[in-house]
C-alpha cells in the first residue's frame, strides 16, 4: 500500500500484500512447505538468528501466515504480531509466557469460559496469584491493581453478557505499577475498537470468529508492543501451537470483507436488540449499543460500533430456552459466533459449558440466557424469525 493512512476496509484488503506473489498471483498463495531451503549457509544462519527476514520452518513462521499477522498488526496499530492455532492458543500462550511462579494477574469474573478455567484451574498450580474482580467495578479493579501485579487481563465486551470495561482507565492504573495490559478484542474486532490506542499493551483475537467470519477455519492472533510479542512468540514456537497455512489462507479470505460484514452486523444487532427490549416475552437484553445498558457511555467513547453479538434472557428458565431455540429457522444452534450466518445458543452449551450452573449463576449468567450472534442476513428476515419463535412460546 502506498497510501499513508488507508482506512480500515482498505487495510483489511491490502495490508501485508505489498510484495508481488508467485507468478503474479493476485491472491495470497498457500505455502504448505514445512521447511525452506537456502543455498548459502551464511544467509540461512542470518535468517535463523533473526538478522534478516525469511522463513526456516513453518512451526516458527510461514509466508502465508505472515501476511495474516501483518494485516492484524496494521488494523490494530501495533508494533508486531504473531499467530496461533486457535484463540485459546493465543490466550494460554500469552498468559503462560508473561506469568510464572510468584507473579500476579488481575482480571475479571466475566471472561470467556475457557479463559476463566485457565485463571481458576491452570495458573494456581504454578504458584501464580490470580485475583478476579467484579467485572464492572472499576474501583475494585484499581484497588487490586495498585497492590501490585504483573498482568492485567481484560475482555470487553465480555462473552456472553456484553459487559464493558474502561480500557483507558484500567490501562493507566496498570501502568502505574508496571503491569502489562492484555485485552481480548474478539467481540469488538479492530473495526469497532482498537485497545492499543486506548493504552493496552497487547491485543488478542480469536480469529476463528469475526476475523475469519465464515466458521470454516480456526486461529488466534496477538499483536502489540514488539518486545512483548517477541516474548510470547518465543514461548509459542517451542510450545508448538502454530497456525498453519491452510487456515491462515481462509482467515485472510474472510478478512477481505471484514469491514463490510461488521458494519452490517453492527446495524442489525442494534435493531434486533431494540426490538427484543420491548418484547413481553423477554426478561432482559444485553447489548452495549442500547442506551439502557450500564456500560453504554463507556462503550460510546471507546468503540465506533457495538458489535454483532447480543444476549437476551427469556422470561422463564432453561426449559423455556429449550422450547424456544428449535423454533428459530434462520439460525444455527452452534457453539461459535461471528459468522456470516446467525448462530445462537445458551452459555451452558457455548461460552461457559466448562462451568457448573452454580458457577454461571455467580457470574450473573441466568440459565434463561441466549447468546445471539447476528449474521449478514437481511435484518427484517431475522426479526420475523425471532417474532414467530417468540409467538410460539
Amino acid at each position: 500500500m502506498d497510501l499513508l493512512n488507508p482506512k480500515k476496509g482498505t487495510t483489511a484488503v491490502w495490508a501485508g500484500e505489498t510484495d508481488r506473489f508467485f507468478k503474479g498471483a493476485t491472491t495470497v498463495p498457500v505455502v504448505n512447505s514445512v521447511a525452506f531451503s537456502y543455498e548459502d549457509l551464511d544467509e540461512w544462519y542470518d535468517v535463523a538468528t533473526g538478522k534478516t527476514s525469511g522463513h526456516i520452518y513453518s512451526r516458527n513462521t510461514n509466508p502465508t501466515v505472515h501476511v495474516l499477522e501483518e494485516k492484524i498488526r496494521l488494523l490494530e496499530g501495533a508494533e508486531a504480531a504473531t499467530s496461533f492455532a486457535t484463540g485459546m492458543g493465543a490466550i494460554s500462550n500469552t498468559l503462560f509466557a508473561l506469568l510464572g511462579p510468584g507473579k500476579r494477574v488481575v482480571s475479571v469474573k466475566d471472561t470467556y469460559g475457557g479463559t476463566s478455567k485457565i485463571f481458576l484451574e491452570f495458573l494456581p498450580p504454578y504458584a501464580i496469584d490470580v485475583t478476579l474482580c467484579e467485572t464492572t467495578d472499576h474501583e475494585a479493579l484499581e484497588t487490586e491493581i495498585a497492590k501490585g501485579c504483573d498482568v492485567v487481563y481484560l475482555e470487553t465486551p465480555t462473552n456472553p453478557t456484553l459487559k464493558i470495561m474502561d480500557i483507558r482507565r484500567l490501562s493507566e492504573a496498570a501502568h502505574r505499577v508496571g503491569a502489562v495490559v492484555v485485552v481480548d478484542n474478539t467481540f469488538a474486532t479492530p473495526i469497532n475498537q482498537n485497545p492499543i490506542q486506548l493504552g493496552a499493551d497487547l491485543v488478542i483475537h480469536s480469529a476463528t470468529k469475526f476475523i475469519c467470519g465464515h466458521s470454516d477455519a480456526m486461529g488466534g492472533l496477538l499483536c502489540g508492543k514488539a518486545e512483548l510479542v517477541k516474548k510470547v512468540f518465543s514461548f509459542r514456537e517451542i510450545n508448538g501451537a502454530s497456525l498453519q497455512a491452510d487456515p491462515a489462507y481462509l482467515i485472510l479470505r474472510g478478512m477481505k470483507t471484514l469491514e463490510l460484514r461488521i458494519e452490517r452486523q453492527n446495524a442489525s444487532a442494534l435493531k434486533i436488540a431494540k426490538y427484543l427490549k420491548t418484547h413481553p416475552a423477554i426478561e432482559d437484553v444485553f447489548y452495549p449499543g442500547l442506551e439502557s445498558h450500564p456500560g453504554h457511555e463507556i462503550a460510546r467513547t471507546q468503540m465506533s460500533g457495538y458489535g454483532g453479538v447480543l444476549s437476551f434472557a427469556l422470561k422463564g428458565n432453561y426449559d423455556t430456552v429449550k422450547a424456544f431455540l428449535p423454533k428459530l429457522k434462520l439460525v444455527h444452534l452452534a457453539a461459535s459466533l461471528g459468522s456470516v450466518s446467525t448462530l445462537a445458543g445458551p452459555p451452558r452449551t457455548t461460552s461457559h459449558v466448562e462451568l457448573s450452573e452454580e458457577q454461571r449463576a455467580l457470574l450473573g449468567i441466568p440459565e434463561s440466557l441466549i447468546r445471539y450472534s447476528v449474521g449478514i442476513e437481511n435484518v427484517e428476515d431475522l426479526l420475523a424469525d425471532l417474532e414467530q419463535a417468540l409467538a410460539a412460546l
